[in-house]
């Protein structure tokens, strides 16, 4: 159905209204930069109580819909596994975001084909069968997968995308009330994604992997293992050009993780040997449903 022109002068004008008070954004760095140096300057939506909030609330629902399907925490070798390997990981996080360790951690696995994993805003983890049962990683290769998630996590990636999509939004907004058409509306919205949001999200996706790295080998996993791990999600499906899509170029990301893993090689072999530094008490308590 297509919206008359006075219909949507009066939408764009009452949306360019609502989005630019919610374009308030915070600029600064959540976390250190650590031995990789990931630290840029940041511009976030929001503040981080209220996503932790809305993601508490989220996972929760999450959580009872799997329950109530039988698909929450089946497999309880698999959900030791996860969680072992995702409380190292989440020992090192002060490394990189002190506060960090008094999130309230949660780590679940779900009964789902999805070859996913994800760390919603303030700690609420979740690894999918499909991941374990398809990709079939080793341990230094799954804390490869969960360290990058975390790292989404500690970076805030969510509040960057939303303020992303909240000024694609109001561009194109603009842009339709200005030519009073609905389809340059649209249009603007998908050049937007393309040439802005897109080339961020990969950049989001490239600091993941080099934080991901960082918490990996402190927590003494092989940082070398992201390298194979990534060649078999790689194998697992077909992509889009590196530009209209919001991961890195397989190769390219090959290339950089072996060269992180590179650097990170000595901190690996010094957790190995167990000489890496205890992790403060806070870092350890972590919340189970």
């Amino acid at each position: 159905m297509r919206m008359g022109k006075r219909l949507l002068l009066r939408f764009s004008l009452l949306g360019v209204l609502a989005l630019a008070a919610g374009c308030a954004s915070q600029v600064g760095s959540t976390t250190q930069g650590g031995t990789l140096g990931v630290n840029r300057v940041q511009k976030l939506a929001g503040n981080s109580q209220q996503y932790n909030q809305q993601a508490q609330q989220q996972y929760r629902q999450v959580l009872q819909e799997a329950q109530q399907k039988g698909l929450l925490n089946r497999n309880p070798a698999q959900l030791q596994r996860v969680r072992n390997i995702a409380q190292r990981l989440i020992a090192q996080v002060g490394v990189f975001r002190p506060d960090a360790q008094s999130w309230a951690w949660e780590v679940n696995t779900l009964e789902d084909a999805d070859v996913n994993a994800w760390c919603m805003p303030g700690g609420k983890i979740a690894v999918y069968s499909g991941l374990i049962n398809t990709i079939a990683p080793s341990d230094d290769e799954l804390a490869a997968v969960i360290g990058h998630e975390i790292a989404h996590a500690l970076r805030e990636h969510a509040r960057e995308q939303a303020l992303r999509d909240q000024q694609i939004a109001l561009a194109s907004i603009l842009v339709g009330a200005a030519l009073k058409s609905e389809e340059a509306m649209k249009t603007t919205g998908r050049i937007g994604q393309i040439g802005y949001g897109f080339k961020y999200s990969r950049g989001a996706e490239s600091e993941a992997d080099l934080m991901g790295l960082e918490l990996a080998a402190r927590a003494g996993y092989d940082p070398r293992a992201a390298i194979s791990l990534w060649r078999k999600m790689a194998a697992n499906g077909q992509r889009p050009p590196e530009f209209l899509s919001t991961h890195p170029d397989p190769a390219n990301r090959e290339a950089a993780l072996a060269q992180a893993a590179q650097k990170l090689l000595p901190i690996y072999e010094q957790a190995k040997r167990g000489s890496a530094q205890p992790a403060p008490a806070a870092a350890k308590k972590r919340r189970r449903s």
